[in-house]
């Protein structure tokens, strides 16, 4: 779908001033990100750890969740940590269960529910069974905090839970024994970190207690702080994989993440960077890791586990330190997510097909398929929403029960829209943007579609709802060097609310173009403006036959176009070079 080209504008005259120690072009960026102030320009420029990662005992519970942790160690007790299947989930787990391994819990279990046949986060029959194999204490990674009636069950068994959540707070807070939440911590800075990075933090506190009890070294020999910092490279899977804002904490953490990441030790980690084809047999990487390959080869492969079978696979690797069974672990999550990109393509065409015929002119897409993983209907619901940019929401029904995932567009808060008609639902959850919901019966369908309708219409009356492309400003091409991609290179790690800047060159003349790739789908250009030639490249741009979009067919040497692009680094055979990424493009004057 063709966006509206919306160029931000410039930073006031007295920012500028403010921060004329800054090049014009970083200091509108930062403006674009809304980052305002001295020390915020400070701590995203310059992340310190010691600096700007807070201290947990910030959190009001956490002095609280420690204590009991070391009683719980100190006799001995089971605990079990109660994850998640998705790559948030998974990291958070693995953080929690290396370091309560690495401070002496020797009574440790892990628990991941089974995504079809458990759903998200506690349910009661995981309780009375942790209940039955006399479990004294759960510790909960990226949820919980929605299980209000679940841990009132584990409250009457004797069994003591601390959450670990980053999800939005419900009306009713569950009577946990701890809750480490961001949300919930007002001199907490960062409230939307990641469930890793909630996990992260409870890690630290341990760590510190540890440290300040024992005054001794951890059981596998090192430093606590040595053991923290190598903590980092699962923080920057997880939070990169849940897309939650790298803005303060969580992009200090994330920044650091990256570069353990790139060192890793994780053998997991290793044969799982062999797998994706971003590491040599050796070991040695092909190119600095990013977080967009953390969005699109990594994440996907750990989250291929809970979709397609158990997430248990993707924990393993995390957690292996065996060799041979990390490539096979490895190996296991690839096939995985081979098997999963199949499999959703071809129910992504089924849906196109159903909207095509009665869905076009509705404001909200739904779709109902009948015996479907639940493990994918949020990846149909992202691509639904992506093609047509409507609030999407994918369903499957299996043995009578009916379990959907949404996907929103800015301007209609999906999980605010759920709240208000929490009657119709067994258990949700999520963020403005995405949900997930059991509905209490099949009944509730045709109910639960038209409240949805109305709550749409209702919360976006007077807005534009039309999808915008932001744009950081203007720039003549032959500006683009070495100087420029190094200013750019501070804003890395990319993601949610500091996505790759985009630029704007206008009036540039077609010299030459070509489909690449698979399909030749991918448009290759060389494009003049006063004389020199730059070469850009534009993913798909040439992939749908006989559509508009399908820009191989509808542009010719000579044409003047106007292109919003990104600029990156391409490393091949060992050369490096600035590429020019093409976002959209549009002949000039139109």
């Amino acid at each position: 779908m063709q966006k509206i080209w919306k160029v931000l504008p410039e930073a006031p005259k007295t920012f500028l001033e403010e921060n004329k120690d800054l090049p014009i072009i970083v200091a509108n960026l930062l403006f674009h990100r809304k980052i305002f102030t001295k020390e915020t320009i400070g701590e995203f420029l310059n992340p310190d750890y010691e600096k700007h990662v807070q201290d947990p005992f910030i959190f009001s519970d956490m002095k609280k969740a420690c204590k009991r942790i070391f009683t719980a160690i100190e006799k001995k007790e089971k605990i079990i940590i109660h994850g998640d299947y998705d790559a948030d989930g998974v990291t958070s787990s693995a953080i929690l269960f290396l370091t309560l391994k690495n401070i002496g819990a020797e009574n440790l279990d892990i628990y991941i529910p089974h995504r079809e046949t458990e759903g998200y986060g506690l349910n009661l029959k995981t309780i009375e069974n942790l209940s039955n194999e006399k479990t004294n204490l759960i510790i909960t990674c990226d949820c919980g905090i929605s299980n209000f009636t679940e841990i009132e069950l584990a409250n009457e068994k004797n069994i003591n839970v601390i959450i670990t959540d980053h999800h939005e707070i419900p009306e009713k807070i569950p009577n946990a024994y701890a809750i480490i939440h961001a949300k919930l911590e007002k001199k907490f800075k960062s409230k939307d970190i990641a469930g890793c990075a909630t996990a992260f933090k409870l890690a630290q506190g341990l760590l510190k207690t540890h440290k300040e009890q024992k005054n001794n070294k951890l059981n596998d020999g090192n430093s606590h702080e040595y053991f923290e910092k190598w903590l980092l490279d699962l923080v920057a899977i997880g939070t990169i994989a849940d897309m939650v804002p790298l803005l303060n904490e969580s992009r200090t953490l994330t920044q650091f993440g990256m570069i353990i990441l790139n060192r890793t030790k994780r053998v997991g980690l290793q044969k799982l960077l062999l797998e994706s084809r971003l590491a040599e047999e050796d070991g040695t990487k092909k190119q600095e890791i990013t977080s967009e390959m953390i969005s699109f080869q990594i994440a996907p492969r750990l989250n291929a586990a809970g979709r397609m079978n158990h997430a248990n696979v993707a924990y393993n690797l995390l957690v292996t330190k065996k060799a041979t069974e990390a490539v096979d672990l490895a190996f296991e999550l690839d096939q995985n997510n081979l098997e999963r990109q199949k499999l959703t393509d071809e129910l992504v065409n089924q849906v196109i097909k159903d909207i095509e015929k009665k869905q076009k002119n509705k404001d909200i897409i739904f779709f109902l398929g009948q015996k479907w993983s639940t493990g994918i209907v949020g990846l149909i619901a992202s691509k639904i929403k992506e093609k047509y940019y409507k609030p999407t929401i994918v369903m499957a029904e299996n043995d009578g029960e009916i379990t959907g995932s949404g996907r929103s567009i800015d301007g209609f808060n999906i999980i605010e829209s759920l709240q208000e008609m929490n009657e119709l639902f067994t258990k949700f959850g999520g963020h403005p943007m995405a949900c997930g919901f059991s509905l209490k019966t099949k009944d509730n369908l045709v109910d639960f579609e038209q409240k949805m309708l109305k709550k749409y219409q209702e919360k976006t009356v007077g807005l534009d709802m039309s999808p915008v492309l932001n744009i950081d400003m203007e720039i003549d091409i032959n500006e683009i060097d070495a100087h420029l991609f190094t200013l750019l290179e501070k804003f890395k790690p990319f993601g949610k609310d500091n996505e790759k800047p985009k630029f704007l060159a206008k009036n540039l003349e077609i010299f030459s173009f070509q489909g690449v790739g698979k399909d030749s789908k991918h448009l290759k250009m060389m494009l003049r403006k006063d004389g020199k030639i730059k070469k850009f490249i534009g993913w798909n741009l040439c992939n749908e036959k006989n559509d508009k979009t399908n820009w191989c067919g509808n542009i010719k040497v000579g044409d003047k176009i106007d292109i919003v692009f990104e600029i990156d680094k391409n490393v091949w055979n060992g050369n490096k070079e600035i590429q020019h990424t093409i976002i959209d493009l549009k002949k000039s004057n139109i």
